[in-house]
């Protein structure tokens, strides 16, 4: 692959974000990173749902074998795990020692290899251009300031990068403003964003980069479905959903992947 800008060596780093962000204390607890896959995706929606996130991983990449990808915010390496059975060169980076050390050990059960490395979205230590495919899920939503973390992953990719993100448009938005409204009054919650499209695809767009697809997954709300815990029933009523034209305009969480332009 040709990389026009990427053979020169890492940028300087940018101004540290404050480590006293949530972010970064809530997910360096050992608790949160042996316990974390468990609580998203286990039972019957969690395994929907990560089955549906790997299939639509794929469909946005397209070929894997081969290509050089980075996965930023990897936690457990999900994902990273994922591209590599797949046959990719891939690199997965997170914040927390303590994920990483979770993500390790199961690259290692599974016998695949992942270079695993502390690193943070906002200054990543890589080139420009220096990867084909970059993946950053279940972060935007988190991270102290998510337009420059949109800025970094467009640097470093050379063609896609794939984020995803809590729709405002979308019931999950009711969600976020209750976890921030008992977040300030001092309950220990994530108090996480949720973004628009639009929003998100400015910052794209002022880096080059324009949507090539977008995913939305739920029109209800996921924490209903699991208290359900019918695939069965959430299969069925976010069908009727989808007819009926509502997961266009509302459904979460949104995946989408954007393609470095021509000119760019």
């Amino acid at each position: 692959m040709t990389r026009p800008t990427g053979s020169g060596p890492a940028p300087s780093p940018a101004e540290p974000v404050s480590r006293d962000h949530y972010s970064y204390s809530a997910y360096a607890d050992p608790e949160m990173a042996r316990t974390f896959d468990e609580k998203r995706f286990s039972g019957p929606i969690g395994e929907l749902i990560a089955g549906t996130q790997a299939r639509v991983l794929a469909n946005m990449i397209g070929r894997i074998h081969e290509r050089d990808i980075l996965d930023v915010g990897t936690g457990t390496g999900r994902a990273a795990l994922l591209f590599a059975r797949g046959g990719a060169h891939v690199t997965a980076i997170d914040a927390s020692e303590e994920m990483l050390a979770v993500a390790r050990q199961r690259a290692a059960e599974q016998r695949v290899r992942v270079r695993f490395k502390l690193g943070d979205v906002h200054a990543l230590a890589f080139p420009d251009r220096e990867f084909d495919v970059v993946v950053c899920l279940r972060l935007l939503m988190h991270a102290p300031d998510w337009r420059r973390s949109i800025a970094e992953l467009c640097r470093v990719a050379e063609r896609l990068v794939i984020v995803d993100f809590p729709s405002a448009r979308s019931v999950a938005a009711l969600e976020v403003a209750l976890r921030r409204l008992t977040h300030a009054m001092g309950r220990r919650t994530e108090p996480y964003r949720a973004l628009t499209q639009r929003a998100v695809a400015d910052a794209f767009d002022r880096n080059g980069f324009r949507i090539r697809s977008v995913h939305r997954q739920f029109v209800l709300p996921i924490a209903l479905h699991k208290a359900i815990g019918s695939r069965r029933f959430t299969v069925w009523s976010e069908d009727k959903l989808d007819r009926a034209g509502l997961l266009k305009p509302f459904g979460s969480p949104v995946t989408l992947v954007a393609e470095r332009c021509a000119s760019s």
